[in-house]
This record gives C-alpha cells, sequence and structure tokens, in this order.
C-alpha cells in the first residue's frame, strides 16, 4: 500500500469526526440565531466553513455577500486567486485568531477558527469588503489581475459597477465587528465541547468521551489503563470498541491527532521543531520526526518549509 493511501485511508475516522462536529455546530440553535443577528446588525455576511475545505465562496444563503465576488468567481483565473487567499486566510487564522487577509482586488475576509481541544472543526468567516474607498485605477488593476479578455465586454461594465459598490467598512469599526465575532467563536469553542457528548449513532457515547479527553491532554502521556476508565470500559472491551469505532488504534490516534497540532505549530517560523515536539506530547524528537514522517509522508523541516513558501507567495 503507498504512503498516500496509507495516509487517507487511516486519517479518515479523524475527518469523519471533524464533519459529524461540523454538521452539529452550523445546525445549532446558538449559530444559527447569532448569524442572523450579525448579518443584520453588521450588513456583513457571515458563514461557518468545515475546517478542510479550500472553497473561497460560502455554501449557504447569499445574504450580503459582496455582488463582485459573485461575479469575479465565474472567471477560473480569478477563482484560483481567491482560492490562494482562502488558503492563506486559514493559516494565519491558525497562528492568530481572528485573522483578517486581503485579496488581490484589496477586498478583506477574516477567519476565527471554531476548535474541540486542539483539533479545528470549523472556520467562521465574514468579510468582502473594502475599508477604504475603491477608484477607477484599482479596478483596472482587477482586471489585469483576471486578464480582460477573460471577461466579456458586456459583463465589464456590470463588474465595474458592483466592484464600485461593494461595502464599504471603516477600518476601526470593522475591527469591532470583528472582535464581536472573536467572542462568538468562543463561545461556540465551548459548544463543541457539548456536542461532543450528544450520541446520534455515528459514533458510541464512550468514544466520543475519550476523544475529547484526549484533545484536552495531547500534551501528556495518555496510558491505555487511563484512556479506559474514561471510556467507563475495561481495557480489552475498550481496545476493541475503539478500533472497530475509527479502524485506528488508540496510540495511532493520538499521533495523528499530535500531528495534527504539529501542522499548526509548524507554521510559526520561530517555533524550534525540538520544542513543538515536546510541546505536542512527544518524548523525543526521533519518535516525532518518525512519526511525523509516517503520516504526512515528509520530515516536519519540509513541511515546514513548503507551508510557509506558500504563505509567501
Amino acid at each position: 500500500m503507498s504512503v498516500q493511501k496509507e495516509m487517507m485511508g487511516q486519517h479518515s475516522p479523524h475527518k469523519s469526526f471533524k464533519k459529524m462536529m461540523y454538521e452539529r455546530l452550523v445546525r445549532s440553535e446558538r449559530y444559527t440565531v447569532y448569524q442572523e443577528a450579525f448579518r443584520t446588525a453588521t450588513g456583513l455576511p457571515l458563514s461557518l466553513v468545515e475546517s478542510d475545505t479550500e472553497t473561497c465562496c460560502p455554501n449557504d444563503q447569499s445574504i450580503n455577500r459582496s455582488p463582485f465576488c459573485e461575479k469575479i468567481n465565474l472567471c477560473k483565473k480569478a477563482c484560483s486567486a481567491c482560492i490562494d487567499v482562502n488558503k492563506r486566510l486559514m493559516q494565519e487564522a491558525e497562528l492568530s485568531s481572528p485573522a483578517t487577509c486581503h485579496c488581490f482586488a484589496g477586498l478583506c475576509t477574516s477567519a476565527v477558527p471554531i476548535r474541540l481541544g486542539s483539533t479545528t472543526i470549523a472556520y467562521l468567516r465574514t468579510g468582502q469588503v473594502f475599508t477604504r474607498s475603491p477608484d477607477e485605477k484599482n479596478f483596472r488593476d482587477v482586471l489585469a489581475v483576471v486578464g480582460e479578455k477573460t471577461i466579456s465586454k458586456e459583463d465589464v461594465p456590470l463588474l465595474h459597477d458592483a466592484f464600485i459598490q461593494t461595502h464599504l467598512v471603516e477600518p476601526q469599526r470593522y475591527q469591532s465587528m470583528i472582535a464581536l465575532l472573536a467572542s462568538f467563536g468562543e463561545q461556540l469553542c465551548n459548544d463543541s465541547e457539548q456536542l461532543a457528548f450528544i450520541d446520534e449513532g455515528s459514533e458510541p457515547a464512550a468514544v466520543v468521551r475519550v476523544k475529547k479527553y484526549i484533545d484536552e491532554n495531547l500534551d501528556r502521556t495518555l496510558p491505555l489503563c487511563e484512556i479506559a476508565k474514561i471510556a467507563g470500559l475495561s481495557e480489552s472491551h475498550f481496545c476493541r470498541l475503539f478500533k472497530e469505532t475509527t479502524a485506528l488504534t488508540l496510540t495511532e490516534y493520538i499521533n495523528r491527532c499530535r500531528i495534527d497540532w504539529a501542522r499548526r505549530e509548524l507554521l510559526d517560523a520561530s517555533a524550534r521543531i525540538s520544542e513543538i515536539a515536546f510541546q505536542i506530547g512527544y518524548q523525543s524528537l526521533s519518535q516525532f520526526n518518525r512519526s511525523f514522517l509516517r503520516i504526512t509522508g515528509m520530515s516536519p523541516t519540509i513541511y515546514r518549509r513548503n507551508q510557509l513558501s506558500r504563505v509567501a507567495s
């Protein structure tokens, strides 16, 4: 079996758990009520997007979304540029929450990560606004980036009007809106802990309880006897149930959670890899390096170099 297939096959149970938690959050009463209130009070769009998504366009209602963004994303070249900005935004949000990025057209978008323990479940995202008035030169620069030939002559005036009329929010006011969003993000993080205990038949409650405990204690040794006690099962019964549910052993699951955490820490160029290894619960640097290579297919050094070069570009 190839490294890539092995990674996909073993990592899918953790992804399924994150997807389950995302769906519970996006359907929760607290989120739906706040989403409507935020949209009404600020005039900005608000969406909760899955942590693994690459799309730059929310797939829920189009309330308050920028007409310019709706039109420009019909252009493949522009859509690609927006996806790159979205990736950078998610990476920066992991390092410093909340995070704000500007796209090639000058619009700003912000994101707040929603976590369960050390695992990022989703991002609250808003923006698609200008913080300074756009002008004709700005629009010509946009056309230069996407290429005028990729947009029909009939659509250029429509795109121009949508660009000039895009929502303008003063920088200080926009930052106040993002501060409110960050505060709500903390509430959603707390909600995710409670929602993890809800058993909808997708996973046994004992397994959900153990996953939450693991997320909260990744930075220390997690012996089987302790975890089985949290589950309320004998060690042999727990091991059998956990493997049947996740297709992973307890050790494999803990290692994958720690490597997920390491990926985020490695985006901080000032953090030493040895410090990250001990921070996330490994007893030695060599042990961390072996686990990281086995799970990601590359060393921590190469992973960091690749990710930081993408952010810089």
